[in-house]
């Protein structure tokens, strides 16, 4: 064997691409080279400084398995069909109270919109069941006048306060946020 071939098998061997059958011959070679045998330890010290010069990367092996990320689909799909059947059920729902909701709120508008009229001819037809109502409606407006100047005091020391005032505005904007929240279109898994 020629020291270049046996160079070559050296370098296929430290590249791992190094064939069985050629081993034998090599090492006769090698026991009778001295400058292979140097080569040899040369090439064995350089796969040494470099398998500690670079970094090894072993395979990261997860251990989800392939049944696991099937069931964890199919849960998925599961769920975003049960959404999608809510979704439809709520469009469905809206279809049939939107008319009702329409008749609803005209009903609402007529009513009140007659409402001043009936107190108005109330008056007119019936003047004395009138004059009874105001008197124990008077009471009730006395009830509403005290409550007002007790929350106006109340308003004015929160006003006055910076603090409570401060403390207020927070409360309110917590309150929002916690309604915006609840409030929110359901996000899909």
């Amino acid at each position: 064997m020629r020291c270049r071939d046996a160079r070559e098998w050296l370098e296929a061997q430290s590249q791992k691409e190094f064939e069985p059958g050629q081993a034998d011959e090599l090492r006769d070679h090698l026991k009778q080279c001295a400058s292979c045998r140097m080569h040899q330890e040369q090439l064995q010290k350089l796969d040494a400084l470099l398998r500690l010069s670079i970094p090894q990367m072993k395979p990261s092996i997860s251990h989800v398995s392939t049944e696991q990320i099937m069931r964890t689909i199919q849960q998925r799909s599961q769920i975003s069909q049960q959404l999608e059947e809510l979704r439809t059920q709520q469009r469905t729902r809206m279809s049939q109270i939107q008319p009702l909701g329409t008749v609803l709120a005209a009903i609402i508008f007529f009513s009140l919109s007659c409402l001043p009229l009936g107190l108005l001819a109330l008056v007119i037809i019936q003047s004395d069941t009138v004059v009874q109502l105001l008197t124990v409606g008077k009471g009730l407006i006395d009830i509403l006048v005290v409550l007002s100047q007790y929350l106006q005091s109340t308003l004015q020391l929160v006003t006055q306060n910076n603090w409570l005032l401060a403390a207020l505005a927070l409360a309110v904007v917590v309150m929002s946020g916690m309604w915006l929240r609840l409030m929110r279109h359901p996000q899909e898994a």
